[in-house]
């Protein structure tokens, strides 16, 4: 993506699996994760199918209490798709126009969808899911409306296991958290003198502000400001935001040196302390980036189940960044999903370790 001319941003890099990878049966442009693909076909449209499956999405709509208009026309736009008509009959606008979430009853609605073969109740789940993340954001509300529904439709954990993610135990638990903590706050006490040499040096080399502060998306899609020190000629937020690159001529010449050493990142542990972010956990992408990969890959939004981190299991297996090819996200949020998936205190020692020592963690530092 690029930036508007003479506009620039102090962008994080991204990362990703293949892009052979079959499309989602309901859009072209979404993907799901090579190892959790389900079969998946549109029911019939059949009129008695098609309003059950409408009064469907619009209790996900409703499912936690506020329907925006972003999830309003997602919602058009996949019952268009599956009655294969780019006009809104006029059955279905009054069908719509007169829902009702008080009266909508789940169990009702999945009585009729049983009778449909499984692969075309689990494309009613992938429509569910469509919607629940069409506003960018992870709402536990919405995600309890989905499990509500693949266990009323007697789908099986391997029907949904890429709609939805079962933390591990302890994921946001007190001990992962009292490890927050420890870390960040023996980081901020020992590496203060390092943090103030390296404002300094910003400061000195380039001018302006020492920190970049950019929107980014936090556990259950609430946004949080992260905190770098900036590397880059221009700080600016825009709703288009260009990663950084190979040889950017965005970056100062001692914001290349922060990057490759990952010393820019050292504010991010006041948002640890902060209880923002993890030290540990799906690395925070910005809000522009959220909403372009939310479409193309079916899980993206999934990882926002937990806070995200300073660092992730992707980027110590070396998918750290430019997502210059969606192949590259893939295989972050296949690791992300991973990681929340196994976690454990040991895992998060490991991941520290390989972040500091290890070779893959150190590739695409740019």
């Amino acid at each position: 993506m690029l930036a508007p001319a003479g506009r620039t941003q102090d962008a994080d890099a991204g990362s990703s699996f293949s892009e052979e990878s079959p499309p989602s049966s309901f859009t072209p442009n979404a993907y799901r994760l090579t190892g959790l693909r389900p079969s998946s076909v549109p029911p019939p449209p059949d009129e008695d199918i098609v309003l059950t499956v409408a009064d469907v999405l619009m209790a996900a709509a409703h499912a936690d209490g506020d329907r925006s208009e972003r999830e309003m026309r997602t919602l058009t736009r996949l019952l268009l798709a599956l009655l294969g008509t780019s006009t809104m009959p006029h059955w279905l606008e009054q069908h719509l126009s007169a829902f009702d979430p008080a009266r909508f009853d789940l169990g009702t609605a999945a009585v009729r969808l049983r009778a449909l073969p499984p692969a075309q109740r689990r494309h009613v789940a992938e429509l569910v899911r469509t919607v629940c993340d069409a506003d960018n954001a992870f709402e536990l509300e919405e995600e309890r409306f989905l499990i509500a529904l693949v266990l009323a439709l007697s789908l099986s954990q391997e029907d949904a296991a890429d709609l939805v993610v079962h933390a591990a135990s302890g994921i946001d638990g007190p001990l992962k958290r009292l490890f927050d903590i420890l870390f960040a706050g023996g980081v901020v006490a020992a590496g203060w003198p390092l943090a103030a040499g390296i404002a300094l040096g910003v400061w000195g080399t380039s001018g302006g502000p020492v920190l970049f502060k950019q929107r980014r998306y936090g556990r259950n899609g609430e946004e949080i400001e992260v905190w770098k020190f900036r590397t880059m000629h221009v700080t600016e937020e825009d709703d288009d935001v260009r990663q950084a690159s190979r040889s950017d001529p965005r970056v100062t010449r001692f914001g290349a040196f922060l990057r490759r050493t990952s010393l820019d990142e050292i504010p991010q542990f006041i948002n640890v302390l902060r209880g923002e972010m993890s030290i540990v956990g799906p690395r925070p992408h910005a809000v522009a980036h959220n909403q372009q990969y939310r479409k193309q890959i079916l899980e993206y939004m999934l990882r926002h189940k937990v806070k995200p981190g300073i660092t992730g299991w992707a980027q110590v297996n070396g998918w750290r960044g430019e997502t210059d090819t969606l192949e590259k996200m893939v295989q972050r949020v296949a690791h992300d999903i991973e990681y929340i998936r196994r976690y454990s205190l040991a895992l998060d020692v490991k991941i520290v370790f390989l972040t500091a020592f290890g070779r893959l963690a150190r590739k695409n530092a740019y």
